[in-house]
Protein backbone atom coordinates (compact mmCIF):
# COMPACT_ATOMS: atom_id res chain seq x y z
CA UNK A 1 0.00 0.00 0.00
CA UNK A 2 1.63 3.46 -0.82
CA UNK A 3 1.97 5.70 2.16
CA UNK A 4 -0.32 8.43 2.26
CA UNK A 5 2.37 11.92 2.20
CA UNK A 6 2.31 14.13 5.13
CA UNK A 7 0.31 17.27 5.11
CA UNK A 8 2.56 20.33 4.67
CA UNK A 9 2.09 22.94 7.33
CA UNK A 10 2.37 26.90 7.08
CA UNK A 11 2.66 29.29 9.62
CA UNK A 12 1.29 32.70 8.39
CA UNK A 13 2.27 35.55 10.41
CA UNK A 14 -1.30 37.74 10.97
CA UNK A 15 -4.81 36.70 10.76
CA UNK A 16 -6.51 40.18 10.13
CA UNK A 17 -8.25 41.46 7.18
CA UNK A 18 -4.97 41.67 5.23
CA UNK A 19 -3.82 38.17 5.61
CA UNK A 20 -7.31 36.52 5.06
CA UNK A 21 -6.41 35.36 1.45
CA UNK A 22 -3.13 33.89 2.35
CA UNK A 23 -4.92 31.93 4.99
CA UNK A 24 -7.99 30.89 2.76
CA UNK A 25 -5.78 30.00 -0.41
CA UNK A 26 -3.47 27.82 2.22
CA UNK A 27 -6.51 26.04 3.19
CA UNK A 28 -7.86 25.49 -0.58
CA UNK A 29 -4.97 24.21 -1.32
CA UNK A 30 -4.97 21.29 1.58
CA UNK A 31 -2.28 22.80 3.86
CA UNK A 32 -2.62 23.08 7.31
CA UNK A 33 -2.31 26.60 8.81
CA UNK A 34 -0.87 27.79 11.72
CA UNK A 35 -1.88 31.40 12.10
CA UNK A 36 -0.64 33.53 14.68
CA UNK A 37 -1.79 37.00 15.90
CA UNK A 38 -1.79 38.76 19.22
CA UNK A 39 -5.85 39.24 19.04
CA UNK A 40 -7.56 35.84 19.33
CA UNK A 41 -10.42 37.68 17.57
CA UNK A 42 -9.03 38.32 14.42
CA UNK A 43 -10.79 36.72 11.63
CA UNK A 44 -8.35 34.27 10.02
CA UNK A 45 -8.34 32.99 13.28
CA UNK A 46 -11.94 31.45 13.26
CA UNK A 47 -11.57 29.75 10.26
CA UNK A 48 -12.38 26.27 10.14
CA UNK A 49 -9.31 24.43 9.96
CA UNK A 50 -7.06 27.17 10.82
CA UNK A 51 -4.97 25.87 14.26
CA UNK A 52 -4.48 29.64 16.18
CA UNK A 53 -1.79 30.60 18.33
CA UNK A 54 -2.29 34.09 20.30
CA UNK A 55 1.26 34.96 19.99
CA UNK A 56 1.89 38.93 18.80
CA UNK A 57 3.67 38.43 15.30
CA UNK A 58 6.68 40.86 16.54
CA UNK A 59 7.78 38.29 19.68
CA UNK A 60 10.42 36.78 17.59
CA UNK A 61 11.28 34.17 20.45
CA UNK A 62 7.25 33.27 20.80
CA UNK A 63 6.79 33.20 17.11
CA UNK A 64 10.16 30.69 17.28
CA UNK A 65 8.68 28.42 19.80
CA UNK A 66 5.61 28.31 18.39
CA UNK A 67 7.17 27.22 14.80
CA UNK A 68 8.87 24.38 16.62
CA UNK A 69 6.34 23.54 18.10
CA UNK A 70 4.10 22.85 14.90
CA UNK A 71 7.12 21.61 12.91
CA UNK A 72 5.92 24.06 10.06
CA UNK A 73 7.19 23.55 6.78
CA UNK A 74 6.79 26.76 5.79
CA UNK A 75 6.49 30.65 7.04
CA UNK A 76 4.83 33.77 5.26
CA UNK A 77 3.34 36.96 6.09
CA UNK A 78 1.14 38.69 3.58
CA UNK A 79 1.11 42.59 3.19
CA UNK A 80 2.60 43.74 6.41
CA UNK A 81 6.36 44.67 7.16
CA UNK A 82 6.17 44.08 10.96
CA UNK A 83 6.52 40.63 11.08
CA UNK A 84 9.06 40.51 8.56
CA UNK A 85 11.80 39.51 11.22
CA UNK A 86 9.90 36.89 12.33
CA UNK A 87 9.43 35.41 9.65
CA UNK A 88 13.43 35.79 8.91
CA UNK A 89 14.38 34.44 12.78
CA UNK A 90 11.34 30.80 11.59
CA UNK A 91 13.19 30.61 8.50
CA UNK A 92 16.29 30.37 10.06
CA UNK A 93 15.87 28.39 13.06
CA UNK A 94 14.16 25.64 11.19
CA UNK A 95 15.72 25.92 7.61
CA UNK A 96 13.11 26.96 5.42
CA UNK A 97 12.81 29.03 2.51
CA UNK A 98 12.58 32.64 3.44
CA UNK A 99 14.33 35.94 4.01
CA UNK A 100 17.97 36.39 5.64
CA UNK A 101 18.11 38.45 9.11
CA UNK A 102 19.96 40.89 7.02
CA UNK A 103 17.44 41.41 4.25
CA UNK A 104 14.57 41.67 6.91
CA UNK A 105 16.28 44.34 8.61
CA UNK A 106 17.04 46.24 5.44
CA UNK A 107 13.72 45.63 4.06
CA UNK A 108 12.20 47.21 7.44
CA UNK A 109 14.36 49.74 8.42
CA UNK A 110 14.16 52.80 5.48
CA UNK A 111 17.70 54.15 6.46
CA UNK A 112 19.31 50.83 6.66
CA UNK A 113 17.58 50.44 3.25
CA UNK A 114 18.37 54.02 2.17
CA UNK A 115 22.08 53.14 2.45
CA UNK A 116 22.05 50.11 0.78
CA UNK A 117 20.79 50.98 -2.02
CA UNK A 118 22.86 53.90 -2.16
CA UNK A 119 25.91 51.50 -1.87
CA UNK A 120 24.96 49.34 -4.68
CA UNK A 121 24.43 52.20 -7.04
CA UNK A 122 20.41 52.02 -7.03
CA UNK A 123 18.84 55.22 -7.45
CA UNK A 124 17.39 56.88 -3.94
CA UNK A 125 16.55 60.57 -3.25
CA UNK A 126 18.98 62.41 -1.17
CA UNK A 127 18.75 61.41 2.83
CA UNK A 128 19.54 61.53 6.04
CA UNK A 129 18.65 59.81 9.28
CA UNK A 130 18.21 61.71 12.34
CA UNK A 131 17.82 60.04 15.71
CA UNK A 132 17.21 62.97 18.13
CA UNK A 133 16.01 66.80 17.51
CA UNK A 134 19.47 68.63 17.06
CA UNK A 135 20.34 66.04 14.57
CA UNK A 136 16.74 66.81 12.85
CA UNK A 137 17.50 70.66 12.83
CA UNK A 138 20.85 69.65 11.27
CA UNK A 139 19.92 67.56 8.24
CA UNK A 140 16.76 70.09 7.56
CA UNK A 141 19.28 73.08 6.92
CA UNK A 142 20.80 70.64 4.15
CA UNK A 143 17.07 71.32 2.34
CA UNK A 144 15.60 73.27 0.10
CA UNK A 145 11.82 72.82 -0.08
CA UNK A 146 9.91 71.07 -0.75
CA UNK A 147 11.57 67.63 1.26
CA UNK A 148 10.17 65.27 3.17
CA UNK A 149 9.81 63.89 7.04
CA UNK A 150 8.44 59.90 7.74
CA UNK A 151 9.74 57.47 10.23
CA UNK A 152 12.60 54.99 9.72
CA UNK A 153 10.25 52.17 10.18
CA UNK A 154 6.89 52.01 9.66
CA UNK A 155 4.36 51.15 6.91
CA UNK A 156 0.48 51.92 5.64
CA UNK A 157 1.79 55.64 5.24
CA UNK A 158 1.68 56.05 8.63
CA UNK A 159 4.10 59.54 9.93
CA UNK A 160 4.69 61.20 6.36
CA UNK A 161 4.69 64.75 6.37
CA UNK A 162 5.86 67.10 3.61
CA UNK A 163 7.56 70.35 4.45
CA UNK A 164 6.93 73.39 1.79
CA UNK A 165 7.54 76.34 3.66
CA UNK A 166 11.62 76.65 5.92
CA UNK A 167 9.83 80.12 7.42
CA UNK A 168 6.92 77.43 8.99
CA UNK A 169 9.03 76.65 12.40
CA UNK A 170 6.16 75.53 13.89
CA UNK A 171 5.12 72.91 10.85
CA UNK A 172 8.82 71.79 10.78
CA UNK A 173 8.77 70.78 14.39
CA UNK A 174 5.36 69.83 13.62
CA UNK A 175 6.88 67.18 11.26
CA UNK A 176 9.66 66.02 13.12
CA UNK A 177 7.13 64.84 16.29
CA UNK A 178 4.29 63.57 13.84
CA UNK A 179 6.62 61.47 12.20
CA UNK A 180 8.90 59.94 15.84
CA UNK A 181 5.56 59.14 17.18
CA UNK A 182 5.05 56.58 14.15
CA UNK A 183 8.49 55.33 14.76
CA UNK A 184 9.06 52.10 16.68
CA UNK A 185 13.22 52.98 17.47
CA UNK A 186 13.11 56.59 17.45
CA UNK A 187 15.20 57.14 13.88
CA UNK A 188 13.14 59.81 11.67
CA UNK A 189 14.23 59.98 7.93
CA UNK A 190 14.76 63.82 6.21
CA UNK A 191 14.61 63.46 2.99
CA UNK A 192 14.49 64.65 -0.79
CA UNK A 193 10.83 65.35 -1.98
CA UNK A 194 10.76 63.71 -5.38
CA UNK A 195 7.97 64.79 -8.19
CA UNK A 196 7.04 62.59 -10.70
CA UNK A 197 4.55 59.77 -11.69
CA UNK A 198 4.66 57.04 -8.95
CA UNK A 199 4.60 53.32 -9.42
CA UNK A 200 4.57 50.24 -7.62
CA UNK A 201 6.13 46.74 -9.17
CA UNK A 202 5.01 43.04 -7.94
CA UNK A 203 7.65 40.94 -8.20
CA UNK A 204 8.26 37.38 -7.15
CA UNK A 205 12.06 35.95 -7.01
CA UNK A 206 12.85 32.70 -7.54
CA UNK A 207 16.22 30.52 -7.19
CA UNK A 208 17.75 34.05 -6.95
CA UNK A 209 15.66 35.38 -10.01
CA UNK A 210 13.69 38.47 -9.41
CA UNK A 211 10.39 38.65 -12.20
CA UNK A 212 8.40 41.54 -13.05
CA UNK A 213 5.03 39.86 -12.36
CA UNK A 214 3.32 43.57 -12.60
CA UNK A 215 3.73 47.63 -12.43
CA UNK A 216 0.86 49.42 -10.62
CA UNK A 217 0.27 52.93 -11.58
CA UNK A 218 -0.72 54.78 -8.05
CA UNK A 219 -2.50 57.77 -6.71
CA UNK A 220 -2.58 59.41 -3.84
CA UNK A 221 -3.85 62.12 -1.54
CA UNK A 222 -0.94 64.40 -2.10
CA UNK A 223 0.50 66.35 0.39
CA UNK A 224 1.02 66.26 3.69
CA UNK A 225 -0.15 62.74 4.19
CA UNK A 226 0.47 60.81 0.91
CA UNK A 227 -2.10 58.18 0.85
CA UNK A 228 -2.84 55.70 -1.68
CA UNK A 229 -5.98 56.63 -2.99
CA UNK A 230 -6.27 54.25 -6.12
CA UNK A 231 -3.92 51.56 -8.24
CA UNK A 232 -4.50 50.77 -11.64
CA UNK A 233 -3.21 48.08 -13.55
CA UNK A 234 -0.96 47.37 -16.06
CA UNK A 235 1.45 50.95 -15.66
CA UNK A 236 0.27 53.05 -18.48
CA UNK A 237 3.17 54.83 -18.61
CA UNK A 238 5.34 55.34 -22.26
CA UNK A 239 7.80 54.22 -24.18
CA UNK A 240 10.22 52.38 -22.09
CA UNK A 241 9.86 53.65 -18.66
CA UNK A 242 8.22 50.63 -17.33
CA UNK A 243 11.30 48.48 -18.92
CA UNK A 244 13.49 51.24 -16.93
CA UNK A 245 11.35 50.48 -13.69
CA UNK A 246 11.71 47.04 -14.26
CA UNK A 247 15.58 47.08 -14.06
CA UNK A 248 15.71 49.47 -10.98
CA UNK A 249 13.67 46.97 -8.96
CA UNK A 250 15.32 44.26 -9.79
CA UNK A 251 18.63 46.31 -8.86
CA UNK A 252 17.07 47.37 -5.91
CA UNK A 253 15.87 43.09 -5.07
CA UNK A 254 19.48 42.20 -5.59
CA UNK A 255 21.03 44.46 -3.21
CA UNK A 256 18.51 43.56 -0.34
CA UNK A 257 18.79 40.16 -0.92
CA UNK A 258 15.65 38.85 -1.82
CA UNK A 259 16.34 35.86 -3.60
CA UNK A 260 13.31 33.88 -3.01
CA UNK A 261 9.53 35.11 -2.51
CA UNK A 262 7.94 38.34 -3.21
CA UNK A 263 8.55 42.09 -3.07
CA UNK A 264 6.37 45.19 -3.49
CA UNK A 265 8.58 48.39 -4.69
CA UNK A 266 7.42 51.85 -4.85
CA UNK A 267 8.88 53.80 -7.39
CA UNK A 268 8.84 57.29 -8.37
CA UNK A 269 9.70 58.23 -12.11
CA UNK A 270 11.78 61.71 -11.24
CA UNK A 271 13.09 63.99 -13.92
CA UNK A 272 16.38 61.80 -13.31
CA UNK A 273 14.88 58.71 -13.79
CA UNK A 274 12.98 56.30 -11.56
CA UNK A 275 14.04 56.25 -8.06
CA UNK A 276 13.24 53.82 -5.10
CA UNK A 277 10.87 55.30 -2.46
CA UNK A 278 11.15 52.24 -0.49
CA UNK A 279 10.63 48.13 -0.76
CA UNK A 280 9.15 45.68 1.09
CA UNK A 281 10.00 42.27 1.55
CA UNK A 282 6.04 41.20 1.16
CA UNK A 283 3.50 41.18 -1.15
CA UNK A 284 1.72 44.29 -1.61
CA UNK A 285 -0.96 45.76 0.66
CA UNK A 286 -4.34 47.99 -0.81
CA UNK A 287 -5.49 44.28 -2.67
CA UNK A 288 -2.77 45.08 -5.39
CA UNK A 289 -1.27 41.65 -4.91
CA UNK A 290 -4.33 39.60 -3.70
CA UNK A 291 -7.04 40.96 -6.34
CA UNK A 292 -5.21 43.29 -8.89
CA UNK A 293 -2.60 41.11 -9.96
CA UNK A 294 -5.19 38.18 -10.73
CA UNK A 295 -7.45 40.39 -12.49
CA UNK A 296 -4.57 41.89 -14.89
CA UNK A 297 -2.64 38.93 -15.78
CA UNK A 298 -3.73 35.48 -14.42
CA UNK A 299 -1.32 34.97 -12.13
CA UNK A 300 -2.41 34.21 -8.34
CA UNK A 301 0.82 35.65 -5.89
CA UNK A 302 -0.47 34.65 -2.72
CA UNK A 303 -0.52 30.78 -4.24
CA UNK A 304 3.09 31.72 -5.49
CA UNK A 305 4.15 32.75 -2.42
CA UNK A 306 2.76 29.90 -0.40
CA UNK A 307 4.80 27.61 -2.74
CA UNK A 308 7.71 29.61 -2.78
CA UNK A 309 7.47 29.64 0.98
CA UNK A 310 7.30 25.65 1.14
CA UNK A 311 9.90 24.90 -1.06
CA UNK A 312 7.77 24.39 -4.02
CA UNK A 313 7.79 25.47 -8.06
CA UNK A 314 5.19 28.82 -8.46
CA UNK A 315 3.69 29.12 -11.89
CA UNK A 316 4.08 32.96 -12.30
CA UNK A 317 3.29 33.07 -15.93
CA UNK A 318 0.68 35.63 -17.05
CA UNK A 319 -2.42 34.11 -18.54
CA UNK A 320 -3.62 37.56 -20.24
CA UNK A 321 -3.12 40.48 -20.57
CA UNK A 322 -6.11 42.77 -19.06
CA UNK A 323 -6.65 45.94 -16.89
CA UNK A 324 -7.79 46.01 -13.26
CA UNK A 325 -8.10 49.08 -10.59
CA UNK A 326 -8.93 50.16 -7.04
CA UNK A 327 -10.36 53.02 -5.73
CA UNK A 328 -11.06 54.33 -2.46
CA UNK A 329 -13.87 56.46 -1.02
CA UNK A 330 -13.47 60.25 -0.58
CA UNK A 331 -14.30 61.34 2.80
CA UNK A 332 -14.30 63.91 4.99
CA UNK A 333 -14.24 63.96 9.51
CA UNK A 334 -17.49 62.80 11.15
CA UNK A 335 -20.46 60.36 11.56
CA UNK A 336 -21.13 57.91 8.73
CA UNK A 337 -24.97 58.24 8.92
CA UNK A 338 -25.95 56.19 5.57
CA UNK A 339 -24.20 54.66 2.65
CA UNK A 340 -26.12 54.43 -0.75
CA UNK A 341 -25.95 52.85 -3.89
CA UNK A 342 -23.54 50.02 -3.30
CA UNK A 343 -26.37 47.31 -4.90
CA UNK A 344 -26.01 49.50 -8.10
CA UNK A 345 -22.48 49.63 -8.09
CA UNK A 346 -22.13 45.86 -7.37
CA UNK A 347 -24.05 45.41 -10.50
CA UNK A 348 -22.06 47.25 -13.29
CA UNK A 349 -20.33 44.98 -15.68
CA UNK A 350 -16.60 44.53 -14.59
CA UNK A 351 -17.37 45.55 -10.98
CA UNK A 352 -15.42 42.91 -8.75
CA UNK A 353 -16.05 44.32 -5.53
CA UNK A 354 -17.24 46.84 -3.41
CA UNK A 355 -16.17 47.13 0.38
CA UNK A 356 -17.13 49.49 3.15
CA UNK A 357 -14.37 49.07 5.94
CA UNK A 358 -15.85 51.82 8.26
CA UNK A 359 -20.39 51.76 7.63
CA UNK A 360 -22.92 53.56 9.14
CA UNK A 361 -22.63 54.85 12.89
CA UNK A 362 -19.05 54.81 13.25
CA UNK A 363 -16.70 57.79 13.13
CA UNK A 364 -14.69 58.54 10.62
CA UNK A 365 -11.55 60.89 10.57
CA UNK A 366 -9.98 62.71 7.04
CA UNK A 367 -7.67 60.45 5.09
CA UNK A 368 -4.43 60.70 7.14
CA UNK A 369 -3.30 57.00 7.07
CA UNK A 370 -4.16 53.79 4.86
CA UNK A 371 -6.30 52.63 8.09
CA UNK A 372 -8.37 55.94 8.31
CA UNK A 373 -9.99 55.07 4.69
CA UNK A 374 -13.67 53.96 4.74
CA UNK A 375 -14.38 51.81 1.98
CA UNK A 376 -12.98 51.02 -1.80
CA UNK A 377 -14.35 49.49 -5.27
CA UNK A 378 -12.55 46.72 -7.23
CA UNK A 379 -13.19 46.50 -10.92
CA UNK A 380 -11.47 44.68 -13.81
CA UNK A 381 -11.75 45.45 -17.36
CA UNK A 382 -10.09 45.07 -21.29
CA UNK A 383 -7.15 47.17 -20.00
CA UNK A 384 -6.53 49.73 -17.23
CA UNK A 385 -7.98 52.84 -18.95
CA UNK A 386 -11.58 50.18 -19.35
CA UNK A 387 -10.97 49.43 -15.49
CA UNK A 388 -10.13 52.53 -14.55
CA UNK A 389 -13.69 54.05 -15.86
CA UNK A 390 -15.65 51.34 -14.53
CA UNK A 391 -13.77 51.54 -11.12
CA UNK A 392 -14.84 55.43 -11.07
CA UNK A 393 -18.00 54.83 -12.29
CA UNK A 394 -18.90 52.37 -9.53
CA UNK A 395 -17.09 54.98 -6.77
CA UNK A 396 -19.41 57.38 -7.70
CA UNK A 397 -22.61 55.32 -8.21
CA UNK A 398 -22.08 55.45 -4.03
CA UNK A 399 -23.38 57.66 -2.01
CA UNK A 400 -21.76 57.90 1.64
CA UNK A 401 -23.19 60.81 4.32
CA UNK A 402 -21.22 61.86 6.91
CA UNK A 403 -22.31 64.37 9.52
Amino acid sequence: MRKREKMKKIMILGASILQLPAIEKALAMGLKVVAVDMNSEAIGMKLPGVIPEVVSTIDIPAVVAVAKKHNVDGVMTLASDMPMRSVAAVAKELNLVGITDDTALKATNKAVMRQTLQEAGVPVPKFFKVSSKDEYDVAVSNFTVPFIVKPADNSGSRGIFKIADLTCKECIEDAYNYSRQYSRNGDVIVEEYMSGPEVSVETLAVDGECHVIQITDKITTGAPHFVEMGHTQPTRLPGDIPAKIAEVAKAANKAIGITNGPSHTEIIVTNDGPKIVELGARLGGDCITTHLVPLSTGVNMVECCIKIALGETPDIKAKYNKGSAIRYFHQHAGVVTEIEGISIAEAILGVQQVSIVHGVGETITEIDSSTARMGFVIAQGNDADDAERICESARNTICCVVE
